[in-house]
């Protein structure tokens, strides 16, 4: 979640973590960080997990960056705060106002399993269409489980394109 959303509606981060659901940081301000410093880069990662920590008394260790947006500097400012980066590799496009049908119609024939979908709180119809889509995904036989279920915590690297690789000992 991006802090300024977060500030926007503090009950919806409640109710949605209260609802089981895992919260990553997503930055303070969601600027284009590969434009920024190694400070501003932790800045904006942690005033974001500053404000998810007072509504959910939880920290994060999740971070996924604006659009997709990664470079050296980015992943380690995040790493060395102690954060995995993350990276969608689906795109549902919800955020140019696409009906849950279209945006399951984008990905439905593409999914597989470790697939991360791009999806966003505060769109016209995701909150809508969350439902279907994951009963959809259920339906192909696949399992839903949190980024930090999915993703390696240890023995690997991350490209620039924020992607994790698992590294063979």
């Amino acid at each position: 979640m991006v802090g300024d959303w977060i500030e926007k509606f503090p009950e919806a981060v409640k109710k949605i973590y209260e609802a089981g659901h895992e919260i990553a940081s997503h930055s303070d301000t969601h600027p284009y960080l590969n434009n920024l410093s190694y400070e501003k880069n932790i800045e904006e990662i942690e005033k974001s997990n500053d404000k998810i920590e007072k509504i959910t008394g939880q920290r994060t260790k999740i971070y996924r960056a604006p659009y997709g947006e990664y470079n050296n500097t980015v992943i380690k400012a995040a790493q060395d705060k102690g954060y995995y980066c993350i990276q969608w590799n689906l795109d549902t496009l919800d955020y140019t106002g696409l009906t849950g049908e279209e945006m399951w119609n984008r990905i439905k024939d593409k999914i597989k399993a470790g697939d991360i979908i791009l999806s966003h709180n505060g769109t016209k119809h995701t909150a809508e269409a969350l439902d279907m889509i994951l009963k959809n995904i259920k339906q192909k036989g696949l399992q839903v489980v949190t980024i930090s279920e999915l993703i390696y915590k240890e023995n690997y690297t991350i490209n620039s394109s924020g992607t994790q690789i698992y590294k063979e000992n």
